[in-house]
């Protein structure tokens, strides 16, 4: 999105937590849940904070060896704070480009725990469904 302005990245919560599972032989599948908050500052409605979360964790029926939990909140400019379809636009370009940084995390902690490193899937278009509802990829 033309106008949207980086203003740092922060990891919020970085977190890799053994579960003491035995699954056998079986394969794990693993089902990463990805959510977002999105807030504006008091003082200037500009400045957009999007929070950017994705988990990993098992459920009893299916249980994981481990669980993973990655936050990451970015701060942004954005140019137009009073148009709802500017402001939708900017929580899209503004999830694309954290998407890259939660990926990368995702890999190093696991890696760093000697687990069997995950690398979350590239994602080209939008993260969440109601993203490509409201006008797809933002370029």
């Amino acid at each position: 999105m033309e106008g949207l302005k980086l203003i740092g990245i922060r990891t919020d919560e970085l977190t890799f937590r053994l579960n003491n599972v035995r699954l056998g032989g079986d394969k794990v599948q693993l089902s990463p849940n990805f959510s977002r908050q999105v807030r504006h500052a008091v003082e200037n409605k500009a400045r957009m904070l999007v929070t950017l979360t994705a988990k990993i964790d098992g459920t009893p029926d299916r249980p994981t060896p481990f669980s993973v939990n990655v936050t990451m909140t970015g701060v942004f400019d954005i140019p137009d704070a009073e148009d709802p379809s500017s402001v939708r636009s900017a929580v899209i370009a503004a999830t694309q480009l954290l998407y890259p940084y939660i990926r990368a995390a995702v890999s190093t902690v696991t890696t760093a725990a000697l687990a069997a490193p995950i690398v979350l899937p590239v994602v080209s278009g939008t993260l969440f469904p109601e993203d490509a509802a409201a006008g797809g990829l933002v370029s």
